[in-house]
């Protein structure tokens, strides 16, 4: 039986040149390896494409050095191709005192042939596109930030205190004094009217914050921040509308991705350009995790591990779970916010929001793999877990508050999760007596104490002095 053909390929990636090592085919050992050193322009580019058909080169790797890998992959990624493999240069670091180029593309090479490395994920040409959006538009963001720093720091400088008295130099009124103050005028007074809102009930104190010393050239450095915040707010509202038409071809995913606590359409949005839409990229989602940089890291050695930080790995989605993970730890009945709840005191908030990141993508993977809808748990789910741990966990709470509690079993189970009713010294609290709302009352038909109607005045009185 013949073996398939195969031929490997190892080229070592420079800003200005690339060297590229095809080793024979497996299993001939009367044919010599061949060496080429490509100049990076297209043209040239071009031929080592052709150069590789010629030399029916079957399988290529290289390394991700810096950007410079990006135009080469591009080249050469065709569907009747070679099979491209990008690697990770921490991984098959050289030894020192063996590196040069053509060491380093035949070291590639026979780690190929050998089948000794782990490509990293590179998506389709549509999804890598979409990346760029999505990350275009963070950088955007950021840069919005600086310029909103340096617009404060100069008001700072000009004994302007606007951010001293409203919440946000850069609402509706502050960007109508910042805009005053570049067309110079100076009563403080005036300006002050232009605050909106509840804000309008500070304008004594806006007064005094609008009385500055700015000149002619803070306010023309001023100007020129203003028009770069709106030419960069611009930017943003033409790069969320660009990914909204990229995204209407995965309109499905997003849907399904929002149902998620916390995970808002943006959140969305880079998730499905970082991880891409097809899950089987991954084998689980523990791998998925773990190529984001959302799990702990792994060096152990001497059977003691030396430390659990995590990885940099992908900054912008690790990002995007993050702010995901804090709104879903304010979230109401909600299993984030109990997961959020339940690590905070051991692990502290920060290592807390991490965990709840990570479940939001094993979450979200699962839902992507298998096609399915968010189920919602429940914010009582670690309480069902262990009924009655949690009952006495609670117990033991009243114990040390100085009560001593009486458990009375109910004659229905709850649809939700609630411990078993507890009631001290034998009554109820004054708040169990509430008016019952919709149907009727049928505790007496189920012959229990009602509680819905107005308490006993003796009990009332006894129940709101203690």
């Amino acid at each position: 039986m013949e073996t398939a053909y195969r031929r490997c390929c190892g080229i070592d990636v420079h800003k200005k040149s690339v060297m590229v090592h095809v080793l024979p085919p497996q299993g001939r050992s009367d044919s010599k390896p061949l060496e080429r050193e490509f100049r990076t322009f297209s043209r040239d580019l071009r031929s080592l494409r052709g150069w590789l058909k010629n030399c029916r080169a079957t399988e290529v790797v290289m390394e991700s050095t810096g950007q410079y890998w990006r135009a080469v992959w591009n080249i050469l990624e065709e569907p009747a191709g070679p099979r491209l493999m990008l690697v990770n240069p921490a991984h098959i670091k050289a030894l020192a005192g063996r590196k040069t180029d053509r060491i380093d593309a035949r070291r590639l090479a026979h780690y190929l042939a050998n089948e000794e490395l782990d490509g990293s994920f590179v998506p389709p040409r549509d999804i890598r596109e979409l990346r760029d959006l999505t990350r275009w538009r963070v950088h955007l963001l950021e840069e919005v930030n600086r310029v909103k720093n340096r617009i404060g720091q100069m008001c700072e400088a000009g004994n302007i205190k606007v951010s001293s008295v409203a919440s946000d130099l850069f609402g509706l009124s502050g960007r109508r004094m910042l805009k005053a103050i570049v067309e110079g005028k100076r009563d403080a007074g005036w300006m002050a009217d232009y605050a909106c809102g509840s804000l309008r009930t500070k304008r004594r104190e806006l007064e005094q914050a609008l009385d500055g010393t700015f000149t002619q050239h803070q306010r023309w450095m001023l100007d020129q921040e203003l028009h770069h915040l709106a030419n960069l707010e611009a930017q943003i509202a033409a790069a969320t509308q660009e990914i909204a038409e990229h995204m209407v071809a995965y309109t499905d995913m997003i849907r399904r991705l929002t149902t998620i606590p916390g995970v808002e359409r943006r959140v969305a949005w880079t998730m499905v350009a970082e991880l891409g839409p097809d899950m089987t990229v991954f084998p689980d989602a523990d791998h998925a995790a773990g190529w984001s940089g959302l799990c702990p890291g792994n060096k152990i050695t001497g059977g003691k591990r030396l430390s659990g930080r995590t990885r940099k790995a992908n900054p912008y989605l690790r990002r995007a779970l993050t702010e995901a993970a804090w709104a879903a730890s304010h979230a109401k009945n909600c299993y984030l916010a109990a997961l959020y709840r339940r690590l905070r005191g051991r692990l502290g908030h920060n290592k807390a929001i991490f965990a709840v990141a990570h479940q939001i993508l094993l979450v979200a993977y699962t839902m992507l793999r298998k096609g399915e809808d968010y189920r919602e748990l429940g914010g009582d789910y670690y309480d069902r877990l262990n009924k009655p741990r949690t009952v006495r966990r609670l117990l033991d709470r009243l114990a040390r508050l100085g009560y001593e509690a009486e458990l009375t079993p109910t004659p229905e189970q709850p649809t939700t999760a609630t411990a078993d009713p507890v009631t001290l010294s034998g009554s109820p609290p004054a708040e169990a007596f509430k008016p019952r709302r919709g149907r009727p009352c049928k505790c007496k038909e189920r012959g229990i104490p009602c509680h819905h109607g107005s308490p006993p005045a003796t009990e009332l009185a006894e129940n709101t002095t203690g």
